[in-house]
């Protein structure tokens, strides 16, 4: 269990990012051969496993999977907000020897002759730029091809908790982060294997939204004023299969089926852009099919910055009820 406590000028320095890194690290994870990933995650999975698998280019990650479960942050650097992988990577390949040293002689005491520690002591920026290497060919065998519909789930995460944090509070922000955290204030608990501590006033926090984060918190602390944590970001159900309409839909027969699937994926806020990625339509036959809703008192619209989220209305919830018989207070993705 670790144990965060915050002050009311750590919650007011508390941020939100994304990471395409952190994202592709915690994919790997759930590739690992011992999990057995949810449905989201089904049709991905064999694929990703065979990128592990086959591709040479990849035994750098192969040993960091394989190794002790706390690795140093030149491994995995704090997230920057990137949304590249590219920008992230040159971090890893541009960190100083001195760097890696001290972090492996704080995070693998007595282990220089460990098959994952040794490369990094002998060569520092050869193994660095080899972890580099490891970590762009497994995102492009695994996950290029999905990066712009996770960037679009993570990016709409941070509006939306951002909103929350302004409008609603600490408490709404920490409520429903996830399962494996607790808001008891002032303390942030989180379910992990190593047991800390940290009292007020020596961390901000970073809150990183990953796609593949199921079974795999992060937790980082090696940056002196800052500890990160990240957490599942809501909407990976656009990474199953598509489906079929089932026979009798009755809100279907209703409303025609177009419009009848983009009322189900209302189950919490989403933008145009996130709907038409769920469900593999136009975003111009989105926007159609959203404007005649929001005209019948169905769906309700606001703006977080640049973006207009859509969202079920008291009405719309009642239809689904009733011709659907969808539990609809039920969680995106």
């Amino acid at each position: 269990m670790i144990r965060i406590e915050l002050d009311e000028a750590a919650l007011g320095a508390t941020r939100i990012t994304v990471s395409p890194l952190w994202d592709a690290f915690c994919s790997l994870h759930l590739a690992m051969p011992h999990r057995n990933p949810s449905w989201p995650y089904q049709k991905w999975v064999p694929h990703a496993r065979e990128v592990i698998r086959e591709d040479d280019r990849i035994a750098p990650l192969r040993a960091l999977m394989e190794g002790p479960h706390n690795f140093p942050d030149f491994m995995l650097p704090q997230p920057i907000g990137a949304t590249s992988i590219e920008q992230e990577l040159e971090i890893v390949r541009g960190t100083a020897p001195d760097v890696v040293r001290a972090q492996l002689a704080e995070h693998y005491p007595g282990m220089d002759d460990h098959p994952l520690v040794r490369p990094y002591l002998e060569d520092p920026q050869a193994a660095c730029a080899a972890l580099a290497d490891a970590y762009a060919a497994y995102w492009e065998g695994a996950l290029a091809d999905l990066w712009p519909v996770m960037r679009r789930l993570v990016e709409d995460e941070v509006l939306l908790r951002a909103r929350t944090f302004a409008t609603e509070g600490v408490d709404a922000l920490f409520a429903g982060l996830e399962s494996r955290a607790k808001w008891a204030p002032p303390v942030l608990e989180l379910t992990k294997h190593i047991d800390a501590e940290y009292h007020a006033g020596e961390r901000r926090l970073l809150l990183v939204p990953l796609v593949f984060a199921e079974g795999c918190r992060l937790y980082s602390t090696d940056h002196p004023e800052v500890l990160t944590v990240s957490f599942q970001a809501r909407g990976a159900a656009v990474l199953r299969e598509r489906q079929e309409e089932p026979a009798g839909d009755r809100l279907g027969m209703l409303l025609g089926r177009g419009r009848a699937a983009v009322l189900h994926e209302l189950g919490g806020p989403l933008t145009t852009a996130g709907i038409a990625d769920r469900l593999g339509l136009a975003p111009s036959t989105v926007s159609e099919h959203l404007s005649v809703l929001s005209e019948s008192g169905v769906v309700t619209r606001h703006r977080v910055g640049r973006s207009v989220y859509y969202q079920l209305t008291d009405t719309g919830r009642a239809l689904l009820a009733l011709l659907s018989g969808e539990d609809v207070l039920r969680a995106v993705g």
